[in-house]
């Protein structure tokens, strides 16, 4: 018995199905997005002519990792290796890339595994629900084009700070969207919000930082997809060191329990903006590095299988924005060896995949790795949710100048050092867990044993590998009622 679907309606699983079967809808299995090949033959030449963010069914079985941008089908997990020349570290740094989902980020993938498994047991009905995506950033779009994609009504709420990238697209999309007070820390007000929405009983909340789907979908495609880059690189001497992820919904650092069930040396960093670390210190602030979310614990957070914490100085993040973005920039990277292919793809990470990067060029100090260590960690998504900041980086600052570059490179990357890491005791990721308290019990109604339940490692594992089974099954079922409608 699944413990996130709770309940099986006949009638809605019934009617939800005759609609998708007049848009032509078949739900790919998270087997599927974790092996695409696998997909219907139908599928994959219907894909040929299916753009990669086109509002087409289609394109739920591009929510993978391995979709090839040339063939609009699928190969291996798209990926990039950040070199030494501008890690300045002996070990290899690897990150996924996100931009070949649609929508730009894997955050599709998240809100798919959120929705789905309601949506084929009846739990959410589309001819009555609202699905509501709270996000501090690409997890309401993943929402909204899922939601699309799949005939559902969406609302996105999202801080009013967030860049208009953003806006502009999920008002294309035909999404209702509202702007919550703030920035991307300002996760709070937008869980207010959502206490105001539940008052209707239409509206469903799909909130990321609790919905356990979330995770489970970062565990069974995410954490697989690293495996395989892995398997592909190694050697006899060939270590994964450790997976680093920023916290935000505490959805992609799940990909790190996976490691670590095959990889018992593997270590979990969690990053955050230094501006606010709630997780270093408990502290609190506002940061620029859009779209991790803080001042929380989130409920999905596997805190016990966390090891260490780097905090990130968001200023950083965005001189090397404009360092992998700007001519000069680039040509700075280049009179340093790198090539033109690999600086053709610096572009793949945003503000939160350089944070990313930083972590593991700090965690890679930290732990004094090698040549033989592999880090993974995720470039959520591409500068192109990011040319309105930097334009105002320009316009605040000026034209960035070689000068501008060689500084950015020392002084942001070079000299990103130990300080602001910190390697967890026990009784240090115990505290963390704590907090989940204040935010989960006493104000959205979570219960004592619930948290308690947390701590012990059987809670995760239970979840982690036999949930994913259980929507697997429902989406099968549902798929031959589609058939049969």
């Amino acid at each position: 018995m699944s413990k996130i679907v709770k309940t099986y309606n006949a009638e809605v699983v019934k009617r939800t199905a005759k609609r998708c079967k007049e848009r032509g809808i078949i739900i790919p299995t998270f087997a599927q997005m974790r092996h695409p090949e696998t997909a219907p033959e139908a599928v994959k030449a219907r894909l040929k002519n299916v753009g990669l963010w086109d509002i087409d069914p289609a394109n739920l079985f591009r929510i993978t990792w391995k979709n090839d941008p040339e063939t609009g089908l699928f190969g291996g997990p798209n990926h990039v290796e950040i070199p030494a020349a501008i890690t300045g570290v002996k070990a290899r740094i690897i990150g996924l890339v996100g931009k070949y989902f649609p929508t730009g980020a894997h955050k599709v993938g998240a809100a798919f595994a959120c929705l789905v498994p309601r949506l084929v047991s009846g739990e959410f009905d589309p001819d009555y629900h609202k699905a509501v995506w709270p996000s501090t950033g690409n997890y309401c779009r993943g929402g909204a084009f899922d939601s699309a994609v799949l005939g559902c009504t969406a609302i996105a709420i999202l801080p009013e700070n967030m860049s208009q990238e953003r806006f502009t697209w999920l008002a294309e999309i035909g999404s209702e969207v509202i702007a919550t007070p703030g920035c991307e820390s300002n996760v709070k007000e937008i869980y207010d919000k959502c206490w105001e929405l539940k008052n209707d009983p239409k509206h469903l909340i799909f909130n990321q930082f609790e919905e356990f789907g979330n995770p489970v979908w970062h565990y069974n495609v995410t954490g697989p997809a690293m495996e395989d880059i892995f398997n592909s690189i190694r050697t006899e001497k060939t270590r994964l060191a450790g997976y680093v992820s920023a916290t935000g919904s505490a959805g992609t650092i799940a990909a790190g329990d996976y490691l670590k069930s095959l990889h018992a040396g593997s270590k979990t960093v969690a990053t955050e903006a230094i501006q606010c670390p709630t997780l270093l210190n408990n502290g609190f602030g506002d940061h620029r590095i859009e779209g991790i979310g803080d001042k929380h614990v989130p409920w999905v957070h596997n805190v016990r299988n966390t090891d260490a914490v780097a905090a990130i100085d968001d200023e950083d993040c965005m001189r090397v924005l404009r360092l992998f973005n700007e001519p000069a920039g680039q040509a700075h990277l280049a009179s340093l060896g790198v090539d033109q292919a690999t600086i053709g793809k610096l572009s793949l990470l945003g503000i939160s995949g350089i944070c990313n990067m930083l972590a593991a060029i700090k965690m890679a100090k930290y732990f004094e790795l090698d040549e033989n260590d592999v880090i993974f960690t995720v470039f959520t998504d591409s500068v192109e949710m990011y040319r309105s900041r930097l334009a105002e980086q320009t316009t605040e600052h000026g034209a960035f100048t070689a000068v501008n570059a060689a500084t950015a490179h020392i002084g942001s990357i070079e000299r990103q050092g130990v300080d602001n890491f910190k390697e967890l005791t026990f009784t240090d990721k115990k505290a963390i867990h704590n907090l989940k308290y204040y935010t989960w019990v006493e104000q959205q109604g979570k219960t004592y044993e619930e948290i308690c339940a947390q701590w012990n490692p059987e809670y995760w594992r239970e979840l982690f590998t036999e949930e994913a089974a259980h929507f697997d099954a429902l989406i099968k079922a549902f798929n031959e009622q589609v058939a049969a409608s």
